[in-house]
């Protein structure tokens, strides 16, 4: 596992545009954290990087929006889904050549394919951030290496 100090905005993009210029067909990324900790704006910075158009923000209402860029990208919010084990059809957009991020992934563990890139973002002082990176799978420790 690596941890990343972030001391702002600028920097989260740039982590995420390091992410972007990484990505692979069927990348799986989740972003842990507590409510404002930055999952969403890192997830911006993620999608803008692979051409992504249109406005990303957070799909809690609908749990999953889909975007164009230069691969299909999978925004999955699960807040809303804690306490849920019935099957809500996301091993399509898993097995899918696309890009996938998923926020607040502790509440569909059980759907989520076991290999991936878990980034766990945590608030310090101000705009202050640490971000645990932990790839699990060769290609994700691979990449966790390289971040």
């Amino acid at each position: 596992m690596k941890t990343i100090e972030i001391h702002s905005l600028e920097e989260t993009n740039a982590l995420a545009e390091a992410l972007a210029a990484k990505v692979f067909p069927g990348l799986l990324v989740t972003l842990k954290g507590d409510l404002g900790a930055g999952k969403t704006t890192f997830t911006k910075a993620f999608g803008r990087s692979l051409g992504v158009k249109k406005t990303i923000n957070s799909p809690t209402f609908n749990i999953l929006k889909i975007y164009q860029g230069s691969l299909p990208f999978y925004h999955i919010d699960a807040y809303r889904l804690e306490g849920i084990t019935q099957d809500l059809g996301f091993e399509e957009v898993f097995a899918d050549e696309g890009v996938c991020v998923v926020e607040w992934p502790q509440y569909i563990e059980y759907t989520l394919p076991k290999e991936r890139l878990e980034l766990t973002i945590t608030n310090q002082e101000g705009e202050k951030r640490l971000i645990m990176i932990n790839g699990i799978g060769e290609r994700y420790r691979k990449l966790e290496e390289e971040l």
